[in-house]
């Protein structure tokens, strides 16, 4: 059997994370730490990098993230000012690192993994960290001489972990909710303005994948941008939920270590900063421990996901063909759809889409079971409730983005086959069945079944109607919405 390379991390490395170039050492209650020279960051990030070698993915890759943190440092530094815990100076210098970072600076220093151990304590030590040697550079220190300005006592002041990662991570994905929805609002105004291009385009529906009665293509996707404009509210009200914070929680609800002024002090701060409406927790006990947030808006993106898959769904098949399939619609031709079949052209933003709604429905199961095992005064599996949100989060709005581009803005129809398919269906002899009864309407539909023949044909052929009366209820308006019923044929109202 042929030997297959080991791509496995080497268990001889595991606790050695290799540090190149010039180093400077870094001392905390473990012991001593090389950390590189010039990064911003750490010993407990760099000890985070050598613990969690696992996704190869940092959480700088969720720039939102990155400016929550950076967002509530700033807010805990006003507020610790405010109410005398922080000197003004070293508030004044916090504010404004954490400004930088907002702005965009040091967002490559975020170096731990989206996967970690410890409740999110090596993230909230990453900003801390950087955020006190971008203030010792300020002030012409070197980095890592925290007796000038220490990433616990100073950045961290009045926090811990279990306050400070939540709300960085509810305030991170309330911004990428209100991405999300803005996305999806456009997508549904291109499905809207399809529909109304299609209005007067018939086509034939179906249900059970058989045929059923006409309907018009713009209602089809019309239909379509209704039952996403649904989703829009639930994004909507889960701003709110997300926006109640457990600041001034501390290590579990109890607030040990911060002023009792605090809290309130912080959530105004945050809510000014963020814009959004930041609201202190009435239990912060119950808070430091709950998710069910999360499991709230994992709900909405999964449900969110399979109704835009199953409209992917229909996309695909409604545009199969084009010569052996549905062939109604003709979706725009973005690349080339095979290495051995010239000409074939496949529905690939779709599919692309369909995937990233499959990984979301999967999300919400972690997202599910990491909520399940939380034990006792805080959940320690935020990390991967984190990273699975705010992936489908991102990976949606990308979603919506690259479906209204790409695809849904070029759609066109095939107005001769679906005319030619329409005039053929046994469908449209529903319409007929209030005026020649069931028993007749179902015996030509076997004809037309058996015989291809044209339903206008038929009828006036059996001698049941005039052609004029016939044409008449067959009219594309009538056929594709309620119409008042009587047994005498001239219905002509308005």
């Amino acid at each position: 059997m042929t030997d297959i390379p080991d791509y496995k991390l080497d268990p001889a490395r595991i606790g050695e994370h290799e540090v190149t170039g010039p180093t400077r050492i870094e001392r905390d209650s473990l012991g001593e730490l090389a950390v590189p020279e010039d990064a911003y960051y750490g010993i407990h990030t760099q000890r985070a990098l050598e613990n969690f070698p696992i996704t190869g993915r940092s959480i700088s890759v969720y720039g939102d993230l990155v400016r929550a943190l950076a967002m509530v440092k700033q807010a805990c530094a006003r507020s610790n000012n405010e109410i005398g815990s922080l000197p003004a100076d070293k508030a004044e210098l916090i504010d404004k690192a954490a400004a930088r970072i907002i702005d965009g600076e040091f967002h490559d220093q975020f170096k731990v993994g989206v996967i970690q151990g410890g409740a999110g304590t090596s993230t909230n030590m990453n900003t801390n960290e950087v955020i006190a040697n971008v203030c010792l550079e300020v002030l012409g220190h070197e980095k890592g001489d925290y007796k000038h300005f220490h990433p616990i006592d100073d950045v961290n002041r009045s926090q811990s972990t279990n306050d400070t990662y939540p709300t960085s991570i509810k305030v991170a994905m309330a911004f990428t909710v209100r991405r999300l929805h803005d996305e999806l609002e456009q997508l549904i105004g291109s499905f809207e303005a399809k529909s109304k291009e299609f209005s007067d385009v018939l086509k034939v529906g179906r249900t059970q994948m058989q045929d059923a009665v006409p309907m018009t293509v713009g209602q089809e996707m019309g239909g379509w941008a209704n039952t996403l404009r649904e989703e829009l509210q639930r994004f909507e009200q889960i701003i709110p939920a997300l926006s109640e914070v457990n600041l001034g929680a501390t290590a579990i609800g109890t607030g040990i270590t911060a002023d009792p002024r605090y809290a309130a002090a912080a959530a105004r701060h945050l809510s000014e900063i963020t814009g959004l409406p930041i609201v202190t927790a009435t239990d912060l006990i119950e808070a430091t421990s709950d998710t069910g947030v999360f499991m709230r808006l994992s709900a909405a993106l999964k449900r969110f996901a399979a109704k835009l898959s199953k409209i992917c769904n229909d996309l695909r098949l409604l545009s199969s063909g084009p010569q052996a399939g549905f062939g109604e619609l003709a979706l725009p031709a973005k690349q080339a759809g095979s290495s051995i079949m010239p000409g074939k052209v496949n529905p690939v933003i779709p599919e692309a889409v369909n995937q990233v709604a499959f990984a979301v429905i999967g999300a919400d199961v972690t997202v599910t079971m990491a909520s399940e095992a939380g034990q006792l005064q805080l959940n320690a599996f935020e990390p991967v409730i984190a990273h699975s949100l705010l992936q489908s989060l991102h990976w949606l709005t990308q979603s919506c983005l690259t479906l209204r581009v790409n695809c849904v803005d070029g759609i066109e129809v095939n107005r001769e086959r679906l005319s030619q398919m329409v005039g053929t269906s046994v469908g449209v002899v529903t319409a007929l069945t209030p005026y020649i009864g069931y028993v007749a309407s179902a015996e030509l539909a076997h004809k037309a079944l058996t015989g291809h023949h044209s339903i206008i044909d038929l009828v006036v052929d059996s001698g049941l109607m005039e052609r004029a009366d016939v044409e008449k209820l067959l009219q594309p308006s009538r056929l594709s919405s309620p119409q008042p019923v009587t047994q005498s044929i001239p219905i002509v109202r308005g």
